[in-house]
């Protein structure tokens, strides 16, 4: 009868460690060093992400870096997209 009492003591234990260790949060990752810009360019009519990233020999995948918070679905005439950046120091 002890040895049952016993074991569920550690089962019990082992149980609320499990649930204490899955509900601890991971560190947030460390915020990334802010850009700055080095080159801008307007918008102009019907122009897209992609073909302004396209006629300036950039890849859609660095255009978006250097503009990380753009809405690709509404650019606006005149709008500034960055197109050249370098890390804040």
């Amino acid at each position: 009868m002890a040895k049952r009492g016993a074991a569920a003591l550690v089962v019990a234990f082992l149980l609320i460690a499990v649930i204490t260790l899955a509900d601890a949060h991971a560190p947030a990752p460390a915020a990334a060093s802010p850009l700055v810009c080095k080159k801008a360019y307007g918008v102009k009519e019907r122009e897209t992400c992609f073909a302004v990233a396209q006629a300036t020999r950039l890849t859609l995948k660095q255009f978006l870096s250097f503009n990380p918070n753009i809405n690709c679905k509404n650019l606006f005439i005149g709008q500034w997209v960055c197109l050249a950046a370098v890390l804040a120091a």
